[in-house]
């Protein structure tokens, strides 16, 4: 088939190179010159995924129309804060029938919306399917072992970025709670930012484990009064996810807890990143829907008042274990 994506950091890069490997024509959309040259030219990118080697049939390129021209499958793999204008600008060139594929992470700030239904807005009559699940780039890049889901509401588009994507190393599983699935990605991310911070005060693999644990029961308590199946954060996207970001050494949302934890201001954190940590974005967004919702995050809202309200670290995890004693289960 023909595939385009559109965002070429690290993890759109890593799914273009697979979509090439598994032998479909596939373009990437690059917002920078110099990652579109590398891409096409050199089989790499040293930018936002250094020290890989591509698939030499992938081509970059900085023209939108050019990605998107007859291309079956869209795959947006761009920040969560610019996901909607770069779904509107490439309205115009995507084609009629294809899939689009949303492997992008996070909770619109402002509108709450999921990934998916910022895509859906944008792109009207177009079936969607989250991609999401525990994976860093890097390793898949690299082609080591790993298992996502592709949820959607139509199991045709599902089954296709299945077939698409499934390779002997890269495994999908197919689902049908898109929210679930959603929030389980976005929300772990919050849940990384914290357990770093608790890394880098040094607290140690209780309290890590403690909030792992403690923020799976705050991201089931939001997805399922939204409407999503407890189970599925007992899956990939959930605690598999969850897990991952929370524990590995690439995590980006992690390493921002971690050097915060250590006495970093997040300006201090993120100046010079050119890559998201899409935790700091969505901790702003999952607070406030969390009020929306009535819904109860004590973790979330101590990241939010260390990162956004100046409260010093270590005060904000004394708050979370001094809080009313109650019963672990809701």
């Amino acid at each position: 088939m023909k595939c385009a994506v559109l965002g070429a950091g690290a993890w759109g890069t890593a799914l273009a190179s697979l979509l090439a490997d598994n032998g479909h024509q596939t373009t990437i959309w690059c917002l920078e010159p110099d990652v579109a040259e590398a891409i096409t030219h050199s089989g790499a990118n040293p930018r936002f995924l250094p020290g890989i080697e591509l698939n030499s049939a992938l081509t970059g390129t900085t023209d939108k129309a050019e990605a998107l021209d007859g291309a079956d499958a869209v795959v947006f793999a761009a920040p969560s804060h610019v996901l909607r204008d770069v779904a509107s600008h490439a309205r115009a060139w995507v084609a009629p029938g294809a899939t689009a594929i949303v492997a992008t992470k996070g909770i619109e700030r402002g509108s709450f919306a999921l990934m998916t239904d910022v895509v859906e807005q944008e792109l009207r009559g177009h079936a969607v399917v989250a991609l999401s699940g525990p994976s860093f780039a890097t390793e898949v890049a690299q082609r080591h072992p790993t298992a996502l889901v592709a949820a959607s509401t139509s199991v045709e588009a599902a089954a296709l970025t299945q077939t698409l994507f499934s390779a002997p190393h890269f495994r999908v599983y197919s689902h049908d709670d898109v929210i679930g699935v959603e929030l389980g990605g976005a929300l772990k991310n919050v849940m990384a930012v914290a357990t770093g911070i608790s890394d880098g005060l040094g607290l140690g693999f209780n309290a890590r484990a403690a909030l792992i644990t403690r923020g799976l029961a705050e991201m089931m308590r939001l997805g399922t009064g939204m409407g999503a199946h407890p189970q599925t954060f007992a899956g990939l996207t959930g605690i598999g996810d969850l897990v991952l970001t929370c524990t590995g050494a690439l995590s980006r949302n992690r390493q921002v807890g971690l050097e915060i934890g250590k006495g970093a201001t997040l300006a201090e954190v993120l100046a010079g990143r050119e890559t998201v940590a899409e935790g700091i974005v969505t901790t702003e967004s999952a607070m406030a829907l969390a009020e929306r919702q009535g819904v109860d995050m004590p973790i979330v809202s101590a990241v939010h008042r260390v990162l956004f309200e100046r409260q010093p670290a270590r005060w904000a995890l004394v708050e979370l274990m001094s809080r009313e004693l109650r019963g672990e289960r809701d």
